[in-house]
């Protein structure tokens, strides 16, 4: 090996030495690939499975498959679709259960309303407007408005059940991997973007306007315009509901935040709001008195599993499939956004086989598509949810209502529930703090929060998302246009071999270049690696250039002999770039240039095999590392060429 304890001294600069000063001593000779395999590969275990016989290679994957069925392997897969199985019986009793059914009961009276609200908007105007119109006429009798209704109600409930399913075959095709698409600045901006949605949208009620829902392009704006229009008829009565509730809110949450450890469960806050705004305006009669909106009656009941119509199937298709899509994203980047907070992971097919169960069962009952939300999921967290149990103390809150406490929520005012939904988004308006952190680790990065955030709120929560993911994969691709191709050099009294560029006292041996390329070979990159290449190598177009040097700019380079080609930073590569790596091999040999490649990974390798490399080059030009490489390759040029090392000072 080159560099090794024992090497002798290189002489001063300017001057010449004898070529083994940087190779000192010598412990194994240089390692091919195939020369590796030999020693240290499976070379006997592969050739025992290749001359097996097939029948027998069938019946040992029967048996592994039929492992999997067996019981264990159905408890194991049963374990893993439910995950309550494996953390419940490891449950925390104790600490752990006040929290989950205070935040539950929390999230519960809240989505109460909520979902009376989503049956108002799809009554009145919503997203499915457009597969179940509104008449021309206007003027309904009731029985039309009620058939009318219905259509709309069965047009969500068929929606749910598409993007259910699609959700289920995302799930059976493994795709939740399109979650490492959503960069953490992505899942940020989008958070921080419809954060802001969530606080526009909850302005009406907060001023007591009764505007109807923005949907679409620009909603934030156009909702912030119709405020500011009709904002000198807001009721001085809401005002005041809601700066009382945020004047109790927001102290009990910060409260619960400061004193988390100390209190054995987060401050109810939002649970005595509730209780309080109602019993107020059930004795001052706030409705009636001043004209404060409250939620009314609630429609009660349990709805009868009815299969929705599989003739709206096909029409509703090209709006569930972007729905799914963006149920899948919101919901990881949430899932990610605490997983990073408190320190777990995450399966993201488990997301997708989840939320395709919910939207498919709940579709019977005539429900709409749901997903995980960012209000209710903060809100969650600020009121002490540790687990997944919460949702069952939700389930039942909802359920309750449904069935015996509907009257009860009549009189709590709309304003109430929208300072909680306000409140609750505080962390999501703190990541923007991040930013200038961000900016000072990686302005690229900065760049994408800013591109997705200003997308989010300009255009949509979908569309935004859209346009961060393509601009977050438009700046990787473009930085691997951007990577530069490293000349190596030898630190003296080492094995080291670093870029020239990073130090003028490390050994260059002239008619040796040692290039290292590091980032993946494809159609996007193949011309830089050709034009670069050609630089290093003097093989330009017409003819055999003088090929160029890192060193000092009056240093005079000699022709190269030898190329070696650290292959260790290129993940993977494609035919194109396999095509090229071949195309140089060629050229190198017609050049009087003897390529090595060093560092190829078991991919990258078969590909370039696949490619007809090994017509080029034989398989001694192939090397485990760089050092092995530039080993053989200072024992070559010593057999050939004349005996001296340059070292730049």
């Amino acid at each position: 090996m080159s560099g090794l304890p024992g090497a002798s001294t290189c002489p001063g600069p300017g001057e010449a030495s004898d070529l083994k000063s940087p190779l000192g001593a010598k412990f194994r000779e240089p390692l091919t690939e195939a020369r590796f395999q030999q020693l240290f590969g499976d070379a006997e275990q592969e050739a025992e499975l290749l001359a097996e016989p097939r029948w027998s290679r069938l019946r040992r994957l029967w048996r592994r498959r039929a492992r999997a069925c067996s019981g264990p392997g159905a408890w194991r897969l049963l374990r893993a679709r439910l995950p309550p199985l494996r953390w419940l019986p490891h449950y925390r009793w104790r600490p752990w259960l006040l929290g989950d059914a205070v935040a539950g009961v929390t999230v519960g009276i809240v989505h109460v309303p909520q979902g009376t609200f989503a049956v108002l908007s799809l009554m009145t105007g919503s997203a499915v407007d457009r597969l179940v119109p509104e008449p021309l006429e206007g003027n309904l009798s009731g029985i039309e408005r009620e058939q009318l209704d219905a259509q709309r109600v069965g047009a969500a409930a068929a929606m749910a059940f598409g993007s259910g399913a699609l959700m289920l075959g995302m799930f059976a095709l493994q795709l939740g991997v399109l979650a490492t698409f959503l960069s953490e600045p992505v899942v940020k901006a989008l958070t921080s973007g419809a954060a802001l949605h969530v606080l526009v949208s909850q302005l009406p009620s907060l001023l007591g306007l009764p505007l109807p829902r923005q949907i679409g392009c620009f909603a934030l704006f156009k909702t912030l315009a119709a405020v500011l229009t009709a904002l000198p008829r807001s009721s001085p009565a809401e005002l005041t509901v809601s700066a009382l509730s945020l004047a109790l809110l927001v102290p009990v949450k910060e409260l619960n935040v400061r004193f988390r450890d100390r209190l054995p469960t987060p401050i109810p806050g939002e649970i005595v709001m509730v209780l309080l705004a109602s019993v107020l305006c059930f004795t001052s009669s706030l409705d009636t008195r001043y004209n404060v909106q409250i939620v009314g009656l609630l429609p009660g009941g349990f709805p009868q599993p009815l299969l929705p119509s599989l003739a709206e199937l096909p029409r509703i298709l090209a709006d569930s499939l972007p729905m799914a899509l963006v149920t899948f994203a919101v919901s990881a980047s949430l899932a990610s956004i605490y997983a990073d907070k408190y320190s777990y992971t995450i399966d993201s097919n488990q997301e997708l086989f989840a939320h395709g169960v919910s939207n498919l069962i709940s579709s019977l009952f005539s429900c709409f598509p749901n997903s995980a939300t960012l209000a209710t999921t903060s809100l969650l967290v600020d009121a002490g949810g540790n687990t997944q149990l919460a949702g069952l103390f939700s389930c039942m809150v909802v359920l309750s209502v449904l069935l015996w406490l509907g009257p009860f929520f009549y009189y709590l005012p709309k304003a109430v529930l929208a300072c909680i939904n306000i409140s609750s988004m505080r962390q999501m308006f703190f990541q923007m703090r991040e930013l200038p952190q961000l900016w000072r680790i990686s302005r690229v990065d900065f760049a994408v929060w800013m591109v997705t955030w200003v997308a989010v709120v300009t255009l949509s929560v979908d569309l935004g998302l859209a346009v961060g993911v393509v601009f977050s994969m438009m700046t990787v691709v473009c930085r691997t246009q951007r990577v530069q191709c490293l000349a190596l050099g030898l630190a003296e009294g080492t094995e080291l071999y670093r870029p020239l560029r990073e130090s003028h006292k490390l050994l260059q041996v002239p008619g040796l270049c040692i290039l290292s390329y590091p980032t993946p070979l494809y159609f996007g990159t193949r011309g830089r690696f050709r034009r670069i290449l050609e630089w290093h190598l003097g093989l330009g177009e017409g003819g055999k250039e003088a090929p160029k040097t890192d060193g000092p700019p009056d240093a005079v380079a000699e022709p190269v002999r030898v190329v070696v080609l650290d292959c260790s930073g290129v993940t993977f590569a494609d035919a194109a770039g396999a095509r090229e790596v071949v195309q140089l091999a060629s050229r190198c040999r017609d050049a009087g240039i003897h390529l090595l490649l060093a560092q190829c990974n078991a991919s990258v390798l078969g590909t370039l095999t696949q490619a007809g490399l090994l017509d080029r080059v034989t398989p001694e030009q192939l090397f485990v590392s760089v050092q092995d490489a530039a080993a053989y390759a200072l024992e070559r040029l010593e057999l050939t060429g004349p005996k001296t090392c340059t070292v730049w000072v």
